[in-house]
């Protein structure tokens, strides 16, 4: 027997049993394999629609989770400024009232000072009038003092006269 040269009646049994052993495999192991490569190619394809869909739902939430923090660092800004608009103009409207409460210490005071002087310039004018009229009755040799002549006097000559 030689291997090179194969006997026709083996050649044709080998055919034989190849086509009957194909068409046995085609019949019973062909479809159920590919059925389930089929199966299994379908839930690949199904995993990774998922995949690209998860991945798409990921991306939406990283989208709306940087918005927002975008907001809320926003919202932040916004109340800061808020907040530093309210306290300048709190320290602004106690630097005014603050203001004209001296202003006011200061006006009252003028007040009572202009008061006082006016005061001070009234009792020394009589103070004045009286020495006056004292050195003028001596001078005259008159007597002023008896029934008030001398304060009608003093009234008379500061009403006439005007010290500023």
């Amino acid at each position: 027997m030689d291997l090179l040269s194969p006997e026709p009646g083996l050649v044709i049994w080998s055919g034989l049993t190849f086509l009957v052993l194909v068409l046995v495999l085609g019949k019973f192991a062909w479809n159920p394999m590919l059925g389930a490569i089929k199966e299994r190619e379908d839930k690949i394809s199904q995993a990774l629609k998922a995949a690209e869909e998860a991945a798409l739902e990921y991306k939406k939430i990283e989208e709306s989770r940087a918005k927002m923090e975008a907001e809320s660092r926003l919202e932040r800004e916004n109340i800061l400024k808020e907040a530093r608009a309210i306290k300048d103009s709190m320290i602004e409207e106690a630097r005014q009232q603050a203001k004209e409460a001296a202003e006011k210490v200061s006006a009252d005071a003028r007040a009572q000072i202009a008061k006082e002087k006016a005061d001070a310039v009234t009792e020394l004018r009589q103070q004045v009038a009286k020495l006056s009229v004292e050195i003028a009755g001596r001078i005259l040799s008159e007597d002023l003092q008896a029934d008030g002549k001398q304060e009608k006097l003093i009234e008379k000559y500061l009403n006439e006269s005007n010290f500023n």
